[in-house]
């Protein structure tokens, strides 16, 4: 295959050699969805969503959502036996997808879950509001979103709120509005804790900037009420602080990895534990993902940490500093694998990662090869290369 010219650290280009043949996976998807199931681990995988490049849309405006191309995604993530995390931070949530948007994806794709047999949860969260808000107009937000999920037949995510931060004043207003919503619940809810490196507005969460004093306040909401928890996301990218705090958990509620710098330790575990996933990372990962998990069904620790440890430097690339535009590299890899046809986001934010940025993840992922064509992805890499005035 001949040769991609990539920028240069310094100016000018550099040749990189695409490899011929993607990874060979390990078990067939199933072309209709609904995968056989992963054992050892429960496994999310929080997706993206396709933006409609024909819309005519402002940056600001609602977002245009090629619904085909999103759904087909979907499928293609329950068809290696994942279950879809839906309208989380991934999918823009509140970085060009809007309530209205959300909403819409939820209904389809709890729909589409139901008709394939696709495990699936939804973010709950309180981005209707559009001004500043006291505590009983944020909780009657997460109820109208709760109601939502709930009747879609889906598990709900309870999300951080930018919300609830503005309004709360001290821990206690965070146990009164969780406590809440726990106790409104039907069934099991996952909790989700999303660190300030992935929204800043959500600094000093759960009451506090200290995070000890903050764990604490999120282990009083879950004792409180550990029938109503399935389980936390912990998305702090700290996996000692992790660790700990699953140790800390009531028996039965579960530890999801939100970290996606430090995966493979924390779903691989130790003698006091592990944790189940729910990685954005795995959007691009995802019949990997699966694979290294069906490994460790077996009981193979040292080959799912060989499959899996090396992905990590791409995820540590996507995910680098400022962290909440990882989004941009999910998205430019999903259409160089050929599972949409255009490089655009909603909001624009395809032009959050710099150019560099993205031939970089395009390197590590042909590397560990993703890509099911990797032919596709060089020509389409060259001709984006090419738009920005990168000679091939």
């Amino acid at each position: 295959m001949s040769t991609v010219l990539l920028p240069a650290e310094g100016g000018g280009t550099r040749a990189y050699t695409p490899r011929e043949a993607p990874r060979p996976t390990r078990a067939a998807p199933r072309p209709t969805g609904g995968g056989s199931p992963l054992t050892s681990r429960t496994v999310f995988s929080a997706a993206h969503v396709v933006a409609d490049p024909y819309a005519d849309v402002p940056p600001e405006g609602p977002a245009a959502v090629d619904w085909d191309a999103t759904l087909a995604f979907r499928r293609h993530l329950w068809s290696h036996g994942l279950g879809v995390a839906e309208a989380m931070d991934t999918a823009q949530r509140g970085m060009g997808l809007d309530w209205a948007g959300a909403a819409e994806l939820i209904r389809r794709s709890a729909a589409e879950a139901k008709a394939v047999g696709g495990r699936i949860a939804c973010g709950v969260g309180t981005d209707q509001l559009t001004a500043p808000a006291d505590l009983l107009t944020v909780r009657t937000a997460y109820e109208e979103q709760l109601e939502l999920v709930e009747s879609c037949d889906a598990q709900p995510i309870l999300m951080a709120s930018r919300a609830l931060s503005a309004a709360a004043a001290s821990p206690d207003d965070y146990l009164e509005t969780y406590g809440h919503l726990l106790r409104q619940a039907t069934e099991p809810v996952i909790l989700h804790w999303l660190g300030p490196m992935f929204d800043p507005a959500l600094e000093g969460y759960w009451g506090s900037a200290d995070l000890d004093a903050a764990t604490d306040t999120f282990l009083q909401v879950i004792a409180a009420h550990p029938d109503k928890v399935d389980g936390i996301k912990v998305s702090l990218l700290d996996a000692d602080r992790e660790i700990a705090l699953r140790r800390r958990l009531p028996r039965g509620v579960r530890c999801y990895t939100g970290d996606d710098f430090h995966y493979p330790e924390l779903i691989a575990g130790d003698d006091h534990g592990f944790s189940h996933a729910l990685l954005g990372i795995f959007d691009p990962l995802g019949p990997l993902a699966a694979d290294a998990v069906r490994i460790l069904d077996t009981g193979d620790v040292k080959g799912f940490r060989e499959l899996l440890d090396p992905t990590v430097a791409l995820s540590r690339h996507l995910f680098r500093t400022p962290t909440r535009y990882y989004k941009t590299g999910v998205v430019l890899l999903a259409w160089l694998a050929g599972h949409q046809s255009h490089f655009t986001m909603v909001g624009g934010l395809q032009s959050a990662r710099s150019l560099p940025h993205l031939a970089r993840a395009y390197e590590l992922a042909d590397g560990l090869g993703l890509f099911p064509d990797p032919a596709l992805a060089a020509a389409r890499m060259r001709s984006l290369l090419t738009v920005h005035g990168v000679p091939q």
